[in-house]
Order: structure tokens, then sequence, then C-alpha cells
């Protein structure tokens, strides 16, 4: 049977108040009652119940986490940074995968709030309006990170996508290449937005042309990288931008299997950084997004909001780096 409170108590002949003084750290104990508490505790292997608990606090101590697709070892190195900061603060995890379904949201959503969380971290993808209707009308606190919403006005920890393109567009084309491609999907529509921005942008003012079947849109996995080179190789880019570094190393793989050499005839650069880009060879270039750092900042903003600390800004954007590793020139 389950120990409770109760048989921690007349095991240790004191009040259930001190018991639960003793287990929540309450200095107001004498030591020789403490430590007797201890013993039976230790003794009954005594666990206290969380729920029972919350409800009385009105805190359960959990956060909500979603994620589009917790396979994908972007969200999962999202995921650890945040779950480092969660157990620093002793908060516990719940984590639900949503395959970036506004539906399937909105279900784990409310499920998530029934279950008492005390707030909500939405890690990676992109929101839907709907979605974003719901965090607007959260009872808890809610913070989007490495995750774009249309308005931006949301709690949130990204990096500026737009000025990465820019930065390495610039760079491609200073260095010769003239034919841009650009493979995306659809957990990252804002970040796909803001890269494709910043590199027509670029083209633009080198009054360079990008043809419109020259963009792919997949689901960001290993196999649809292959699938973007077949749509796009007939148009011989001499650059792709990648936003996923699985659809990034797919491409590589398939150009490799077509006879065409990296760097030489296809320059390829993703951005995720993560750490399947030292996996290929060559290695893959590509923009440094400080992925631990997203999923951690975010979760130590959503306990400032759950404890209602000074918050001077809730738009964080975080720095990035480019490295250019063995797929560029």
């Amino acid at each position: 049977m389950t120990v409770t409170i109760y048989d921690v108590a007349r095991e240790a002949k004191v009040s259930m108040a001190t018991v639960s003084r003793v287990v929540n750290g309450n200095p107001n104990v004498k030591p020789a009652t403490r430590d007797r508490v201890n013993e039976v505790i230790e003794r009954l292997n005594y666990r206290p119940n969380a729920v029972a608990r919350g409800l009385a606090s009105k805190k359960t101590t959990t956060v909500g986490v979603i994620i589009p697709d917790i396979s994908n070892i972007y969200y999962s190195e999202l995921a650890r940074g945040l779950e480092d900061v969660a157990t620093m603060y002793k908060y516990q995890t719940i984590i639900s995968n949503s395959d970036n379904d506004p539906q399937k949201e909105r279900e784990i959503f409310n499920n998530l709030l029934s279950k008492q969380v005390d707030g909500i971290i939405f890690l990676g993808g992109t929101l839907s309006n709907e979605t974003a209707g719901l965090i607007k009308t959260s009872s808890v606190p809610v913070v989007v990170s490495g995750t774009e919403d249309n308005d931006s006005s949301l709690p949130a920890v990204n990096i500026d996508y737009r000025a990465a393109s820019r930065e390495v567009t610039e760079k491609l084309v200073k260095d010769g290449a003239r034919q841009f491609a650009f493979v995306g999907g659809g957990y990252s529509e804002k970040a796909r937005h803001e890269v494709m921005a910043g590199m027509k942008e670029v083209l633009t003012a080198n009054d360079i042309d990008i043809d419109d079947q020259a963009v792919y849109i997949g689901n960001e996995q290993y196999l649809d990288g292959a699938k973007a080179f077949e749509q796009l190789k007939a148009l011989k880019p001499e650059v792709i931008l990648c936003i996923s570094d699985e659809q990034a190393i797919g491409l590589v793989h398939a150009a490799q299997d077509s006879g065409l050499s990296i760097p030489e005839d296809l320059q390829i650069v993703s951005f995720n950084n993560t750490r399947l880009v030292q996996m290929v060879r060559p290695k893959l270039s590509s923009v440094m997004q400080p992925l631990y750092d997203i999923g951690a900042v975010g979760m130590r903003l959503l306990t400032k909001f759950m404890n209602d600390e000074e918050i001077d800004d809730n738009q964080v954007i975080l720095p990035y780096h480019i490295d250019y590793r063995g797929t560029t020139k």
C-alpha cells in the first residue's frame, strides 16, 4: 500500500504538520524531531504526493514543453538546455510531441493546463494563429524558445535569422557565386521566410535573380534533402542555403551520388549547427545557433514569469556566428 503522510506522522509520533515542515525544509523543527521524522521517511520509503502538495500551494513545480518533433536532433539539443535549467530551479518537465499540428497543439496545450502546470514552453517550430491565440489567453505563463510567432508579441528567445542569412550570402556572392537556391521545412516557417528574405536582399543588391523554382519546402529530414536535390539539380545551383542540418546532409549525399564535388560544384550552408555538422564529410558549413542556450534562456525566462521576477525584455535575441567548414570554398 502507498505510504501516506499520516503513516509517517503516526510512526514518528508527531503531527502531520510537523512531517510537512520536515519535508519542505522548514527550519522551525527541533533537530531531534527532524532526525526522527527523516528516519521514518527513509524506513517507510515515503514519497510526498506532488499533486496534493500542488493543490495546497497552488504550484506543482511542473512545466509543460511542446516540441514539433522530439526525434529531430535540433529540438533535442534545445530540450537539453531547457531541462538543465528546469532541474536547477527544481522544476519537472512534461514533454509532448506536436508534429507542428495546430489541432494536436491545442489538445496538448489544454491537457497540460488540466495537469495544473505552472508554465508552458514551446520549443521550436512555428506557431499557428490559433495556437498563438490560445497562448495569449492562457492562465499560466508561456514562452516560445527557438519558435516563431507571426506577430512577434510573445515572450521569445531566438537568433536574427535575416542578419545571418545576409552575412552568409554576402560572403558567397563576394567569392563569386551567382546561382542560389533555398531548402526549408514546415517546422520553421518564420525562420524560413527570414533566411529567404536576407538572401534575396543581398542578391537584389547585387543584381542577381533567383528562380522561383529554386525554392524547396519539405519536412526538414534527411531523406527530404535528397528529394530537394532531385528537384533543384536541373537549375545547377552553385549555392544552397538550407534551414535544417538533416536536410543539408541529405543534399550533400545526393549531390555526391550524382557525381558532383562538394564544395567545388555545389556549396551548402545550413542554419542549425547541431552535432550532425561534424559527422558528415566534408563537414557542413553552418550558421552556429547557440542551441543549448536558446533552450536554457527560454526556461530561465519562463521561471521569471512564473515567480513574478523583474523582466527587462521578453524578446531575447542571442548572438550567432558562422563556421565555414568543408561544404563552402
